[in-house]
């Protein structure tokens, strides 16, 4: 007998907000199936607000409104049982990140977590990764975000270990990343991976996985460092108009794009990673699979 539940995840990021519905299919004597019913996300850049003035604006408090608004209504039409709306580094590095979550509350009936970086990382790892996983090797996880970047280092099938940095595009645009949280980045990327003979990279984000549509590369294959390090001098040479109108990257990607790629390159070459894969998962898979299993 099938069963299909439908469940949400909301994500309000330092560069967008997203809204997944998935469906979840459940049949007897068979693995529990998760699909995506719908993505949309909105441009919401909070972490230009957070990380520059310390608080979200009201110009984008109303719109975080208007946008749960259109979230509610969309889990509404599509018939939602269940969902979660957590908000990472822009909500909880701003100083009114509490009262604007009272006020869409208040506004738009939308209740909203604020979690921490080790939390952002559990959710994430709590993706599909196990299938993706071959039991005799070594992955480092790579999730770049706006306001912070999540390592997770997996050997054998399991988590060993795993850190958020506030490494995050928004930042690195304002200038906001110090040459000191790269070196403690170098130390704890080369620390965790220099027992292990070979390490691949696992990548997640919407840059890492704009990139691996330009290279028209089938899902299952990887990316090269050899591959991302060309697309990074290759997009470094465009200018911001150019990398709208001559690759037709939304304005609120071309920006960002580039130093999300740095991060990824940084972490393959202090980990001595020659590929990463890129397999479509982020915070928002993560949510509706662990409100699945009970762990949120």
């Amino acid at each position: 007998m099938l069963k299909i539940k439908k469940y949400a995840a909301i994500d309000i990021g330092s560069n967008a907000m997203r809204l997944l519905i998935a469906n979840i299919i459940e049949q007897e004597g068979k693995e529990t199936q998760f699909s995506k019913s719908s993505l949309v996300r909105v441009p919401i850049r909070l972490g230009q607000d957070a990380f520059t003035v310390g608080a979200i604006s009201e110009e984008n408090i109303d719109r975080m409104c208007d946008a749960m608004k259109a979230f509610s209504l969309l889990m509404k039409v599509h018939k939602v049982e269940q969902y979660k709306a957590f908000a990472t580094s822009a909500m909880r590095e701003a100083y009114n990140g509490k009262e604007v979550t009272e006020i869409i509350k208040k506004k738009a009936g939308v209740k909203i977590e604020i979690i921490d970086g080790k939390k952002e990382a559990a959710i994430i790892a709590s993706t599909d990764l196990h299938h993706l996983l071959k039991t005799d090797q070594t992955y480092l996880f790579v999730d770049v975000g706006g306001g912070s970047t999540e390592f997770t280092l997996f050997s054998n099938g399991k988590m060993i270990v795993s850190r958020s940095f506030k490494a995050g595009t928004v930042r690195l645009l304002n200038n906001m990343v110090h040459e000191i949280v790269w070196d403690e980045i170098e130390k704890w990327i080369r620390t965790h991976t220099e027992e292990y003979d070979e390490v691949t990279l696992i990548g997640s984000g919407g840059n890492i996985n704009k990139l691996f549509k330009m290279s028209g590369k089938l899902q299952e294959k990887p990316l090269s460092y050899i591959y991302i390090n060309s697309q990074y001098a290759f997009l470094n040479s465009l200018t911001y108009e150019q990398r709208i109108a001559e690759l037709g990257l939304n304005s609120d990607r071309a920006d960002v794009i580039l130093p999300a790629t740095r991060i990824y390159l940084n972490a393959m070459k202090w980990s001595g990673a020659r590929n990463i894969y890129v397999p479509k998962i982020g915070l928002a898979d993560g949510i509706v699979k662990a409100m699945y299993y009970g762990k949120i």
